[in-house]
């Protein structure tokens, strides 16, 4: 029903689980803690950017929350959804993407996001989406499998069906089809999530957002001790590289933020500090780096391997 959707309670829950989200990774860090900047945009609406830089464990990481709204649905929401066109939207969401200095800690990204789009005498049309996923360096099952459990988690109190259908779907989205290989180990990814209802929706929404840290944290104190090497440094630098491919060629929120006249700063505070790309790198056949690509960046059943 129209009446049920509580637009403030949405903004409410992001502010609070982007505080949340600054606390521990500050605290984890022990060294830096988050710069905010608030933002408005011309157009309508304005965020709060918070980024670390120069930790002791994240070499740079950003948590952002956009609220914005205008007139118009930018080309990316109304590409698979022409009926859009011609009414105005609101989008509202938490973003993350935090960059561990050391190789042995991941990559990882979040985000849950809410979107309605209004049109005078129809009915708004209104949808959830987000996720979490992770991109190692250096791959490690224990890893992988809490990562999993906790994605899973996160979806059963919902649906039995939910942890597969979004882990697939997170396995095909964040694919880099000119380098055939995933960007990471995946995690979830859902989208125009507006089923049973609108309390429903949320919850499962709020459920993603809450299980990040219980995903990340873990590993993150697992890994943070573990020595490196510059090869192993260097390393990282050139997998970064997939990072920006896939984010400047693929990634619809990306797309979404800049056609919507979004804050280029936050939009792009995903990409890394530093990075490397080097022509026609192969890995060292048998060594860590290798096993990489044939047991990590490709979809793999991650709650049933041997010895889980």
């Amino acid at each position: 029903m129209t009446d049920a959707i509580n637009i403030e309670t949405v903004k409410d829950y992001l502010l609070g689980l982007q505080d949340e989200i600054c606390m521990h990774l500050s605290k984890l860090d022990g060294q830096e803690a988050f710069q905010e900047d608030l933002w408005d945009r011309a157009e309508g609406g304005g965020g709060r950017t918070r980024v670390l830089y120069d930790g002791a464990l994240f070499e740079q990481g950003g948590v952002n929350f956009s609220h914005v709204f205008g007139s118009k649905m930018p080309a990316s929401a109304t590409a698979q959804r022409p009926e859009l066109s011609g009414r105005n939207f609101q989008a509202m969401g938490v973003s993350l993407v935090i960059h561990p200095l050391n190789p042995f800690i991941p990559t990882t990204h979040m985000n849950v996001r809410f979107f309605i789009a209004e049109k005078e005498g129809h009915d708004p049309v209104w949808w959830f989406g987000g996720g979490f996923d992770l991109t190692p360096y250096y791959g490690f099952e224990d890893d992988a499998v809490h990562w999993h459990r906790t994605a899973k988690q996160a979806c059963d109190t919902f649906s039995n069906d939910y942890y597969a259908k979004y882990k697939h779907w997170c396995d095909e989205y964040f694919y880099l089809r000119h380098r055939s290989e995933t960007r990471g180990i995946g995690g979830l990814f859902f989208d125009d999530l507006n089923e049973p209802d609108f309390e429903q929706s949320f919850a499962f929404t709020r459920s993603v957002g809450d299980h990040f840290l219980q995903a990340y944290e873990p590993i993150v104190e697992r890994r943070k001790n573990t020595a490196y090497s510059e090869e192993q440094r260097n390393f990282q630098l050139y997998r970064r590289g997939r990072y920006v491919e896939f984010n400047l060629v693929y990634d619809r929120g990306t797309l979404f933020g800049l056609q919507s006249g979004g804050r280029t700063e936050s939009i792009l505070m995903s990409l890394p500090p530093q990075v490397h790309w080097r022509y026609n790198w192969q890995p060292e056949p048998g060594s860590e780096e290798q096993k990489l690509y044939d047991n990590f960046l490709k979809p793999r059943d991650w709650l049933n391997i041997e010895g889980n």
